[in-house]
C-alpha cells in the first residue's frame, strides 16, 4: 500500500500500521479499557443524517470560520497530541507546516518532543499550546512563559487527566517514552527497518518542553500511564484552572469538558472556548461521546463560549455535523496522527486535501455556501 492508494482516513491508518512497530502503533490507535467509548466516538455521528437542499447555486462557498480570533479555511483544528516524534522523525514539524499550508489551527502538546520556541518559527497562523499541570510549579510557570513569549495564539488547559485511563494495549506491549525494545516487540522492530533507522539515526527522542525540571519520558524511559499518575496534579480544581487563565492572560480554552454543569463553570471562570472531550476514548471507558453530548452543552451555553467538538472525527461530514449541531468547529488527533505515521508532512497534507474536498463537496451537496448556513435544522436525529 502507498500513499497514492489512501482516500480516506481509515487507509492512513491501515498504512501507519504497515510501518510502525506494533507497539507504537497501538499507542496511537489504543484506548482505555474495552475501548467502547473510543469507538462509540466516531459511530455517534452515524446518528444523525443530513438533510441537504437543492438548487442552491454553489459554484462558490466558503469554507472558511473564525476559531477563538483567528481566521480558519476550515471548520476543523488539529488536536494537541504527545510524542510525536516517535511516531515519525519529523514529528510536530511536519503538522505544524502541513497546518500552516492549510490555514488551520494547530496544537502542540507539553509532551511535544520539539520545542515551544521552534514550531512557534514555523508558522505564522493560528496555533495552541496544550498544558498539562505538572506538581512542579516551576515548569507550569516555565511552560506558560516561554508560550507567551513565542507568541502562541491560545493555551488549551487539559482537564481529563487527573490520573490516566487504563490502555491495555500499552501494558502489553510495554511501550514507553522514549520508546524502547522488549523482548515480546523485538521482531515486530527488526521488521520495519524504516521506522527503526530513522529513530535511531535521526534526532534524539527528546522532550525539550520539560527541560530542566523532568527527566521521566525524555531522559528515563516511562510509561505513559506511570507519567500521569506520579508527574501530573491530581489536586487541580476550578481555583487552579482560573488561576492559570489569569497567568496566561490570553485566549484561554478547557480541554476535556463534558457536562453542561462544567460547562457552564467554564463560563463564569471567564473561559474563550470549550473542548468537548474525552481524549479519545484514552481515559474514562464508557463515558459519552462528545457528539452525544454536544447538544446538551449547546444548549446549556451555546453563544456565551466557543465550542469545540474533539474526538471521533474522520470524515469532512463530522465537522458539517458538528457545526450544524452547534459547534465552532471540530478537532481531532488521530485524524492527522495515522498520516503523519503513514508518510510524515506529506502524509498529513494528503489527510488535510482529503478532509477539505470531503467538507467542500459536503457543503456544495447540502446547498450550504457558507460554514454560518450549518444550522441544526440541517439535521435529523434517528
Amino acid at each position: 500500500m502507498r500513499l497514492s492508494d489512501c482516500h480516506n482516513i481509515d487507509d492512513f491508518r491501515k498504512l501507519a500500521k504497515a510501518r510502525l512497530p506494533w507497539p507504537v502503533f497501538d499507542y496511537i490507535d489504543g484506548a482505555a479499557d474495552d475501548e467502547l467509548t473510543k469507538a462509540r466516538n466516531t459511530s455517534a455521528f452515524d446518528d444523525v443524517d443530513l438533510v441537504p437542499d437543492v438548487l442552491a447555486g454553489v459554484g462558490a462557498i466558503d469554507t472558511s470560520c473564525t476559531i477563538m480570533g483567528r481566521k480558519s479555511a476550515l471548520p476543523l483544528m488539529l488536536s494537541p497530541t504527545a510524542l510525536q516524534r516517535a511516531f515519525h522523525r519529523d514529528g510536530e514539524r511536519a503538522v505544524a507546516k502541513a497546518a500552516d499550508k492549510f490555514g488551520v489551527w494547530f496544537g502542540i502538546s507539553s509532551l511535544a518532543t520539539h520545542s515551544i520556541e521552534e514550531i512557534a518559527g514555523l508558522t505564522g497562523g493560528p496555533k495552541l499550546f496544550q498544558l498539562y499541570v505538572h506538581k512542579d510549579k516551576g515548569l507550569n510557570a516555565s511552560m506558560i512563559e516561554r508560550c507567551q513569549q513565542a507568541g502562541f495564539d491560545a493555551l488549551a488547559l487539559t482537564v481529563d487527566t487527573i490520573v490516566s485511563g487504563k490502555r491495555e494495549r500499552c501494558l502489553r506491549s510495554g511501550f514507553t517514552t522514549p520508546p524502547r525494545y522488549t523482548p515480546s516487540a523485538v521482531w515486530s522492530y527488526a521488521t520495519r527497518p524504516r521506522w527503526t533507522l530513522d529513530y535511531v539515526l535521526g534526532p534524539k527522542f527528546r522532550l525539550p518542553n520539560l527541560d530542566g525540571h523532568v527527566q521521566e519520558g525524555s531522559g528515563k524511559a516511562v510509561s505513559i500511564q506511570d507519567y500521569f499518575n506520579t508527574m501530573l496534579d491530581t489536586g487541580m480544581d476550578w481555583d487552579t484552572a482560573a488561576r492559570i487563565r489569569q497567568d496566561w492572560g490570553g485566549t484561554f480554552a478547557l480541554k476535556g469538558v463534558m457536562s453542561a454543569a462544567d460547562a457552564r463553570r467554564a463560563v463564569e471562570i471567564g473561559a474563550d472556548a470549550i473542548w468537548i472531550s474525552n481524549h479519545g476514548g484514552r481515559q474514562l471507558d464508557g463515558s459519552r461521546a462528545p457528539f452525544d453530548q454536544l447538544r446538551e452543552i449547546v444548549d446549556a451555553v451555546g453563544g456565551e463560549i466557543e465550542i469545540i467538538l474533539d474526538g471521533g472525527v474522520r470524515r469532512g461530514t463530522h465537522a458539517l455535523k458538528s457545526v450544524a449541531a452547534g459547534a465552532t468547529a471540530a478537532s481531532g488527533g488521530r485524524l492527522y496522527l495515522y498520516a503523519l505515521a503513514a508518510a510524515g508532512q506529506e502524509g498529513v497534507e494528503r489527510a488535510l486535501l482529503i478532509l477539505k474536498e470531503e467538507i467542500e463537496r459536503g457543503m456544495r451537496l447540502m446547498g450550504v455556501t457558507s460554514v454560518d448556513q450549518l444550522t441544526p435544522n440541517r439535521l435529523r436525529w434517528r
